[in-house]
């Protein structure tokens, strides 16, 4: 009597297991491509990203734009949190 239980598990878990969720995987891979893209920012202005002091990027253009856009990218990021992924 325990195959008719196990098939009828494995069977559900088959179920669920095939609508995955990776919002999580999704927003790190996005997080990062973002800190890539502000360090290659920060280094065409002759920068290291993490380093420079708030005083200094609001005082560079060039620094506040790579910011700005850095910002921008993390904000939109947020939408990969909650986005399913097949």
């Amino acid at each position: 009597m325990a195959t008719p239980k196990l098939s009828i598990s494995l069977l559900f878990l088959m179920m669920i297991a095939s609508n995955c969720v990776c919002g999580p995987v999704a927003v790190g891979i996005c997080y990062a491509g973002c800190a890539a893209l502000a360090c290659a920012c920060f280094s065409a202005a002759g920068f290291t990203f993490g380093t420079v002091p708030i005083s200094i990027i609001a005082a560079t253009p060039a620094l506040a734009t790579c910011n700005s856009a850095f910002a921008t990218c993390m904000a939109a990021c947020s939408a990969a949190l909650v986005a399913p992924t097949p």
